[in-house]
C-alpha cells in the first residue's frame, strides 16, 4: 500500500482531530510491522556466535532501542511523521563492534555479557553526543563533502557484512577459512539454499510491492512451510533445533542496566584502543545514515527537513538509548514512507511504534522459538544483498570508471582490514581521484590574439593597419577553474606549444578573472612558463589577478622582471597595442595636420578646407566633460590629438568606461544624423584637441555643398562598418 488515496481512512463523519489520530495510529501500526521484523533480525545479527546464549538480552536491547528512538524522534523531529529505529547499516557495524570485543574478552577468559552491554551503551551514548555536537555546531553538513565513492564503499561494505552476518546466523559459524568445512555439509548447504530462496521470494514479492502487511505474510508463510516440511519428513521440533533448522527458544526478554561499579571495574579497558576503529564506524554510519535517510524522505514526500535539528534529536535519542544499554539508530526511510503512505502525518505515529515495540518485549522471544533460521536469515540476506546491489550495481551507472573502481577497493579494504583503514585509504583514494579528475578540466576557457581581439580604444586607420599586421605578437589566454599542480602543468604544456607555433609572440596575457584559486604547487608551473617566455623574449602580463593568487605567485618569485600586473584586460590590451604601434611606426607623425587628415578622409584638399571652415576648435583638459549623457546630440567631434572616453553609469554613482577614442577618430556622428539625445557621457582622458561640427553647420553643408555632404555620410558609414566588424569579431571570440 503505497498510495494514501487507496489506504484505509476513517469515516468522514468523525471529528477531524480523531480522524487524524486514527490515521496516525494506522500508519504507526503498519510501520511497526517492519520495526518488529527488522528488530528480531538485527538482534540475531548482533548477538550471534558466542553471544547467542544471551539473545534474550539482545532482543530486549533491540526493542528498547526501537521504542526510545521512535518516541524521541517522533516528539522532536522536523518531520512529524518520521519513524526511527535501528537501521540495517547501524546494526551491521554494531555487530562488528560486539564481535571484535568478544574476541578480546574470550582471549582474556572474562564474562561476556556485562562488557558487551557496556560497550553497546557507551558506543551509543558517544554516538549521540557526537551527533548532537554536529547538529549544534552545524558541522553535520561536512559529511556532504566526503567523496561519494567513500560513502558508497562504506555503505556497500556494511551490506556485505550483513550478508556475512546472515550466513553466521543461519549456520552458527563465521565465514572464515578455518570454518569453510563446516559450511560444506549437506544440512548447512540446505539451510543456506533455503535462506537464498527466502531472499529471492522477498525480492520478487515484498521488494516490488512494499505493502505494509506483505513482509509479515511472507515470513509467516515461510515459517508455516518449514514446519509443514518438518511434519511431512517426520522431523520433530526438537530434532529440527538439534539439526540447526530452528532457533533455540530464548528465555523471556531480559533487561539489565550495565552501569554497575563492579562491571565497570572489570571492563577490559586495555581493549578500547583496538575497538576505536569500529567505534568510529558506528558514529560515521549513524551520522551519514541520518543525513542520507532524511534527504531520502524529503525527496519521497516533498517535505523539507531541518538537518541540524534532525542531528540534535537523533543525538538525544541515542544518548537515552545508550543509557538503557540499547544500540545506535536513526530515522528510517522505509518505515517513515510506509507511515506517510498509510495516512500518518503526526507525531502519534512514532509513539505508536514505540508502544508496540515495548509490548513485543513479552512476545518476541516466544515467537523466535518457532522461527526457522532460514526465514530471518533470508531476510538479512535480502537486506544485505539489496544494499550491495544499490552500491555495487546501480552506482556503476552514476560513477565514472575510476570512481567505481575506488568504491570497490574501499569495500575490499573495509572487509579485509577494518573500518578505520577503509575510511583513511578511502579518503586518500577519493582525494586522488578528485585531483586526477580536476586535472582533466580545461584551465583555458578561450584564447585570442591582438589582430582579432583589441582594446576599446578607437585608433586611426594607420594604427589599425599596424595592429592588423602585427597583432599576432599579442597572445591572450582566458583562464578558468582552480589552478593546481595538475591543471597548471597542462597550462604550461599549452603555453610551450603556443610559443613554438607562434614564434612572433612578444606579449602573453593571462586573464585570471574566472580563476577561483591558485595552489602553491601551481606556482612551479608558472615559473616554468616564465623561464620559457624569457628565453624567447616574451613579456608576461597578468590581468584580474586576485590578492590571494598574487600572494601565491609572489612567494615563488614568479612576479618580477618580465611580468606585469594590470588590473583590467582592456587596459592591458591597450598597453600592448601602444607598445606595438610605437615599435612599428618609426615614421609616425608626432604633430598631425588637421588638413592632412581631412584631405585623406575626403580625397580632396578643397573639401578639406570647406569642412575646416565649418568646424570650430576646442581644447579640453584631462578629466573634463565634453558632452553629458541625455544632452541633445547637436554636434560631432573630430579628435585631432589626445584621447576621450565614453562613460556609462555604474553602481554607487560610479561610471564605467566602455570605449576610448584616440587621435584621428570621430565621435557623435550618429547622433548628428539621427538627432537623438546623447546616450553616454564623453570625457577627456588626457589633454586633447578637438574640432566640433554642430548641427547648423552640418545642415548648411547638406544645403550648400551636396557633394561634401555625401562624402561625409559615406565616411560615417565606413566608420560604423569598421566598428561593427570589430564588435562581431569580439563576440565571436567570447562565444568560443
Amino acid at each position: 500500500m503505497t498510495d494514501p488515496a487507496i489506504g484505509f481512512t476513517p469515516s468522514a463523519g468523525l471529528n477531524p482531530a480523531l480522524k487524524r489520530a486514527l490515521n496516525d495510529i494506522l500508519g504507526g501500526s503498519a510501520a511497526s510491522v517492519l520495526t518488529v521484523t527488522f528488530g528480531l533480525s538485527y538482534a540475531l545479527l548482533i548477538f550471534a556466535g558466542p553471544l547467542s546464549p544471551f539473545l534474550s538480552y539482545g532482543i530486549a536491547a533491540t526493542f528498547i532501542s526501537s521504542a526510545v528512538l521512535a518516541a524521541v524522534i517522533a516528539l522532536g523531529s522536523s518531520l512529524p511523521f518520521a519513524v526511527a529505529g535501528p537501521d540495517s547499516s547501524t546494526a551491521a557495524v554494531t555487530g562488528i563492534l560486539a564481535a571484535s570485543l568478544v574476541e578480546r574478552i574470550e582471549a582474556a577468559h572474562l564474562p561476556l555479557l556485562p562488557p558487551v552491554l557496556l560497550t553497546l551503551g557507551l558506543s551509543t551514548v558517544l554516538t549521540g553526543i557526537v551527533l548532537g555536537g554536529l547538529g549544534l555546531t552545524r558541522m553535520g553538513r561536512a559529511i556532504r563533502y566526503v567523496p561519494y565513492p567513500v560513502v558508497g564503499g562504506f555503505l556497500g561494505a556494511t551490506g556485505l557484512l550483513i550478508v556475512l552476518g546472515a550466513i553466521r546466523v543461519i549456520t552458527d559459524h563465521p565465514v572464515q577459512l578455518a570454518t569453510l568445512l563446516h559450511l560444506t555439509n549437506g544440512v548447512t548447504l540446505s539451510e543456506l539454499a533455503a535462506a537464498c530462496v527466502m531472499a529471492l521470494v522477498l525480492y520478487l514479492t515484498w521488494h516490488r510491492s512494499r505493502s505494509p502487511f506483505g513482509l509479515p505474510v511472507i515470513l509467516i508463510a515461510g515459517m508455516l512451510t518449514a514446519h509443514l516440511a518438518f511434519w511431512i519428513t517426520g522431523t520433530s521440533p526438537e530434532q529440527a533445533r538439534a539439526m540447526g533448522w530452528t532457533f533455540q527458544p530464548p528465555p523471556p526478554a531480559a533487561f539489565m542496566l550495565p552501569w554497575h561499579a563492579e562491571d565497570l571495574a572489570r571492563y577490559p579497558w586495555s581493549a578500547v584502543p583496538d575497538l576505536l576503529g569500529n567505534l568510529v564506524a558506528v558514529i560515521f554510519v549513524t551520522a551519514s545514515s541520518t543525513l542520507f535517510n532524511t534527504t531520502g524522505i524529503e525527496v519521497a514526500v516533498h517535505r523539507e527537513a531541518n538537518l541540524e535539528r534532525e542531528l540534535n534529536v537523533t543525538g538525544v535519542a541515542n544518548v537515552l538509548s545508550g543509557a538503557l544499554a540499547g544500540y545506535a539508530g536513526c530515522v528510517s526511510v522505509s518505515r517513515s514512507i510506509l507511515n506517510f503512505s498509510s495516512g500518518g502525518r503526526g507525531r502519534l505515529s512514532g509513539l505508536t511504534v514505540a508502544a508496540i515495540s515495548l509490548l513485543l518485549l513479552a512476545v518476541a522471544p516466544e515467537l523466535l522459538g518457532f522461527m526457522p533460521k532460514f526465514v530471518l536469515g533470508g531476510l538479512l540476506l535480502y537486506l544485505g544483498a539489496d544494499q550491495l546491489h544499490k552500491w555495487i550495481i546501480e552506482s556503476r551507472k552514476r560513477l565514472s570508471k575510476l570512481e567505481y573502481l575506488s568504491l570497490i577497493a574501499i569495500i575490499v579494504i573495509i572487509v579485509g582490514w577494518g573500518f578505520v583503514p577503509g575510511i583513511l585509504i578511502g579518503v586518500v583514494i577519493g582525494c586522488a581521484t578528485f585531483a586526477f579528475s580536476a586535472a582533466r578540466v580545461e584551465s583555458i576557457k578561450y584564447s585570442f590574439d591582438g589582430s582579432e581581439y583589441r582594446s576599446s580604444l578607437d585608433r586611426s586607420r594607420d594604427d589599425q593597419q599596424v595592429l592588423l599586421a602585427h597583432g599576432g605578437k599579442i597572445q591572450g589566454l582566458n583562464l578558468q577553474s582552480y589552478l593546481f599542480f595538475g591543471s597548471a602543468n597542462r597550462l604550461y604544456q599549452h603555453v610551450k606549444h603556443l610559443l613554438q607555433e607562434r614564434p612572433e609572440c612578444r606579449y602573453l596575457l593571462f586573464d585570471f578573472k574566472l580563476v577561483t584559486g591558485v595552489d602553491s604547487s601551481a606556482a612551479y608551473s608558472f615559473a616554468q612558463i616564465k623561464r620559457s617566455a624569457a628565453d624567447l623574449g616574451v613579456e608576461l602580463i597578468l590581468v584580474h589577478l586576485s590578492a590571494a593568487a598574487e600572494k601565491v605567485l609572489r612567494s615563488s618569485d614568479f612576479v618580477g622582471e618580465g611580468v606585469a600586473i594590470i588590473p583590467e584586460l582592456d587596459r592591458a590590451l591597450e598597453w600592448c597595442e601602444n607598445e606595438l604601434i610605437s615599435q612599428h611606426q618609426e615614421l609616425a607623425q608626432e604633430e598631425a595636420s588637421l588638413r592632412d587628415w581631412f584631405t585623406g578622409m575626403l580625397d580632396s584638399e578643397d573639401d578639406a578646407d570647406a569642412l575646416i571652415r565649418r568646424c570650430h576648435r576646442i581644447e579640453v583638459d584631462a578629466g573634463e566633460i565634453i558632452v553629458q549623457a541625455g544632452d541633445p546630440a547637436d554636434s560631432m567631434h573630430f579628435i585631432l590629438d589626445g584621447r576621450v572616453g565614453i562613460m556609462v553609469p555604474a553602481d554607487e554613482d560610479r561610471t564605467t568606461r566602455v570605449r576610448s577614442l584616440g587621435r584621428y577618430t570621430t565621435i557623435g556622428e550618429m547622433g548628428l544624423v539621427s538627432n537623438t539625445p546623447r546616450s553616454a557621457t564623453i570625457q577627456a582622458e588626457v589633454d586633447s584637441v578637438l574640432y566640433v561640427l554642430n548641427t547648423h553647420q552640418f545642415d548648411a553643408i547638406k544645403a550648400e555643398d551636396p557633394a561634401l555632404s555625401h562624402k561625409l555620410l559615406t565616411y560615417f558609414v565606413s566608420v560604423m562598418a569598421e566598428r561593427l566588424t570589430f564588435a562581431n569579431r569580439t563576440i565571436a571570440v567570447l562565444r568560443r
